[in-house]
């Protein structure tokens, strides 16, 4: 575990945990040791902080490449804060370049990590829950770890789009872990990494309750998210 990320696992996760009091349902689901894809649905930035409290290890994030290459005050430190929590870049344009995510997250789940997903690609604009993309089902077969199925409702009333900081108060927001998914042995070709991807979102769907768009969602979002 990187020492920042350790540092505010025993410092700042506690005092969050305190102030939001969410409800957590589900961590016997989670593995003690060994490699995990979560696959989570998206309603705020403050999923990650708040997944970041709620699961005991270490849980390395795919954050968007741009924040890596942030200029001036802001966005080095945004840089280097990323880094030193053991966030992973991703080129969301997709392509060659997104390939390097892959390339990076592999070893992590390898040697017994923990890796985010949102297969959805972005935040829900409307709440709805959207089709997912086959990221996190074709990182999971890569690495011959299961995918833990991850529902989270609350978020965006915590973090609204556009926003810049969570609200420090009660949040209400509930976290679920459904039951781990092993799909070790299925077919990897491109009908294969549908149909998994499917199956995970059926599950993320039962963890929350979210009307269901066989759609990809809006690739852009609104203005001063």
């Amino acid at each position: 575990m990187p020492p920042l990320y350790s540092f505010g696992k025993v410092t700042v996760g506690p005092l969050l945990n305190l102030i939001w009091q969410p409800t957590v349902e589900g961590l016997e689901h989670i593995p003690s040791s060994g490699g995990v894809v979560f696959a989570s649905n998206h309603l705020s930035v403050a999923d990650e902080v708040l997944s970041g409290v709620v699961v005991p290890r270490h849980l390395s994030f795919w954050a968007k490449s741009e924040y890596f290459a942030g200029r001036g005050p802001r966005g080095l430190f945004v840089k280097h804060l990323l880094q030193a929590l053991g966030a992973i870049p991703v080129e969301r344009a997709g392509g060659r370049a997104a390939l390097a995510a892959f390339d990076a997250a592999v070893p992590v789940l390898q040697r017994g990590g923990q890796v985010i997903i949102y297969p959805e690609g972005t935040r829900s604009p409307d709440g709805r829950l959207y089709k997912g993309r086959t990221g996190a089902v074709r990182l999971a077969t890569m690495a011959g770890v299961p995918i833990i199925p991850m529902g989270v409702l609350g978020t965006d009333r915590m973090q609204p789009i556009g926003q810049r900081l969570p609200s420090f108060r009660r949040s209400n927001a509930i976290i679920r872990f459904g039951k781990p998914m092993d799909f070790t042995g299925r077919e990897t070709d491109t009908l294969g990494l549908r149909a998994m991807t499917d199956e995970v979102m059926v599950e993320i769907q039962k963890l929350t309750g979210q009307e269901y768009v066989p759609r990809y969602a809006p690739p852009k979002e609104p203005k001063g998210s």
